[in-house]
């Protein structure tokens, strides 16, 4: 029950999230890309924050024991167990997120095109403003340097890393200290990440409008969170992280816990009582 309530929060999720796109689709009588609306979504990093919280729900109670762990475990190591434990992990979230994808293309099917070029619906929210207006981060720099199939693939893989990395993070903290520290960790690792953007530096720090572009270069490089978002990242001509780098960081830090992860099974405790193998 917990799995099909967390896959139609995530649905409903998506339904809340793309509202805004269709409506104005609607509204202006333009027709969609079908993967716009995925791309101005998840290009926003309360949008990646919202939907990777639901897999803290749907993950919480990693590493998974039941009643036939013991049998597992006189077969194999504690390293192999782990290791199956985070491609198990892997796979699931991966699937979670084209659960995802799939849910915005359903919302907005109707009036969509697969053609791989920017609808008109794109363009305006892109140069009239309303885009901002309706905090939908479909920004210009985006529009001009790519195409929806390629920025779908690349949104979808910075949300997917980022969720990686969060699952990653809360299985690390749960072996090594428990599901309370995994819990923890993650209610950390995002509030850290949702806190520290270009907005809340700048009045923190009361910086001028001119420094401002600073705040938000170290942001973009600092913030796991804004390491995910499509548009905070250099299309050429500024000096936030490229596509690549936050990629390469991203398979390093997930090396990083896959290494912490099987050092830290070394010490753990397994518990196997009562008929549920907690």
């Amino acid at each position: 029950m917990r799995i099909i309530t967390v896959f139609l929060l995530d649905f409903i999720l998506c339904y809340l999230l793309t509202d805004k796109a269709v409506q104005f689709a609607a509204t202006h009588e333009t027709t969609m890309q079908i993967f716009e609306a995925f791309i101005w979504t998840f290009g926003d990093s309360n949008a990646i924050l919202l939907t990777s919280l639901l897999l803290m729900v749907l993950f919480a109670d990693m590493p998974f024991i039941t009643t036939a762990t013991p049998f597992y475990l006189l077969r194999t190591t504690r390293r192999l167990w782990v290791l199956g434990q985070m491609i198990y992990t892997a796979a699931a979230t991966t699937v979670f997120m084209l659960f995802t994808l799939l849910s915005t293309i359903l919302l907005t099917m109707q009036n969509a095109f697969a053609g791989n070029r920017w609808s008109r619906t794109a363009a305006a929210l892109a140069y009239s403003g309303e885009g901002k207006n309706l905090n939908l981060p479909s920004a210009v720099k985006a529009i001009e340097m790519s195409r929806p199939w390629q920025s779908m693939l690349s949104v979808f893989g910075l949300v997917l890393l980022y969720a990686l990395v969060m699952v990653f993070v809360m299985l690390f903290f749960n072996i090594w200290k428990g599901q309370t520290a995994g819990i923890a960790a993650v209610v950390l690792f995002s509030g850290y990440g949702a806190l520290l953007n270009p907005s809340n530096i700048q009045k923190v720090l009361h910086l001028p409008d001119q420094l401002s572009y600073k705040a938000r270069v170290w942001v973009g490089w600092l913030s796991p969170l804004n390491q995910a978002t499509y548009y905070m990242h250099n299309f050429g001509y500024d000096k936030l992280p490229t596509l690549r780098q936050t990629a390469l960081l991203g398979v390093l830090l997930l090396a990083l816990l896959l290494a912490g992860t099987v050092l830290a099974m070394r010490h753990y405790a397994f518990s196997f009582s009562g008929t549920e193998g907690k």
